[in-house]
């Protein structure tokens, strides 16, 4: 029988090769399972084996009382799922321990979602008399249009951009890529821009970047956030709003408009269908309301 921390490097080598997560992905893992090695040892458990569902429910239970949240600990119990799965079909160990340990309940909180009407004064919020505004507005109408990550806004290359087909191509987390499309707003604003302020902003560069900043590089992640948060102020808007609210607001606006949640998933990138399951609320309190305005006994 192989060594606890033999098995977890094995582990997390499947999850690289076989399984292509990303390096956070990966590196979460790692922490979690480092956890439950150093709560094993505390406990004199030297052997994978000896591991049994009571000795998982009180390393949960010790997680709690530490102060993690209810989210925190079901991702912990999810890492360890992972493993114990690995293991049993390795025969590493005859039956799964976390088999039977329900997740925590946790609530989904999401960040504030726009309504249509604050999107659209958002995405009119940039001086297109600017090259740099011309920029951010294209910026501004891709990631609502595609539901992007803000990462996978500010790494899209001139080659993933199909304009007459209208859509994207996205290499999202573990390097899982995918086709999204993209309306004739975000298709304007993205040809008024390639066309004409990005050779302004390049001044006789090369890059393969779409969406660049100084010297050709690709903008950072801090340097869209600012720029959202300004606009965001210059246009009166007084919710939250961060790079992910776009992306939240083109899931929930997709939802409350009638596409299918499978539909969604592809578009956002989720693996699980359950990760998209966080933006029915919007749908369904959408759909409440247009029940008790014309259903004759709402």
């Amino acid at each position: 029988m192989s060594s606890i921390d033999t098995l977890i490097d094995h582990y997390l080598n499947h999850l690289i090769t076989e399984k292509g997560l990303s390096r956070n992905t990966i590196e979460s893992y790692y922490r979690d399972l480092v956890r439950f090695t150093a709560h094993l040892k505390s406990r004199k458990v030297d052997r994978i084996e000896a591991v049994d569902t009571a000795l998982v429910l009180k390393h949960i239970i010790a997680l709690r009382n530490d102060g993690l949240s209810p989210k925190s600990r079901a991702r912990h119990l999810v890492s360890l799922r992972g493993f114990f799965k690995y293991l049993l079909h390795m025969n590493e160990i005859n039956s799964d321990p976390t088999r039977t340990i329900d997740l925590p309940k946790t609530t989904l909180k999401l960040p504030d979602v726009l309504n249509v009407d604050e999107v659209q004064q958002l995405l009119n919020a940039p001086d297109l008399s600017r090259p740099a505004g011309m920029r951010n507005a294209a910026m501004l109408e891709t990631i609502y249009a595609a539901g992007l990550r803000v990462s996978e806004l500010i790494h899209l290359k001139m080659g993933n951009v199909n304009l007459e087909a209208g859509f994207v191509r996205v290499l999202g987390k573990g390097a899982k890529e995918r086709i999204v499309p993209i309306g004739s707003h975000a298709r304007d604003r993205i040809d008024d821009y390639t066309s004409t302020a990005r050779p302004l902003l390049l001044k006789s560069r090369v890059s393969e970047y779409l969406f660049v900043a100084r010297a050709g590089k690709p903008m950072t992640r801090q340097g869209f956030w600012k720029l959202l948060k300004g606009y965001a102020r210059s246009s009166g808007l007084i919710k939250k709003i961060t790079p992910h609210s776009l992306r939240h607001s083109f899931a929930s606006h997709l939802l409350e408009g009638g596409a299918d949640l499978r539909s969604v998933q592809i578009m956002l990138g989720h693996t699980d269908i359950s990760t998209t399951q966080i933006y029915t609320h919007v749908a369904r309190d959408h759909l409440i309301r247009i029940h008790r305005r014309y259903h004759p006994r709402g």
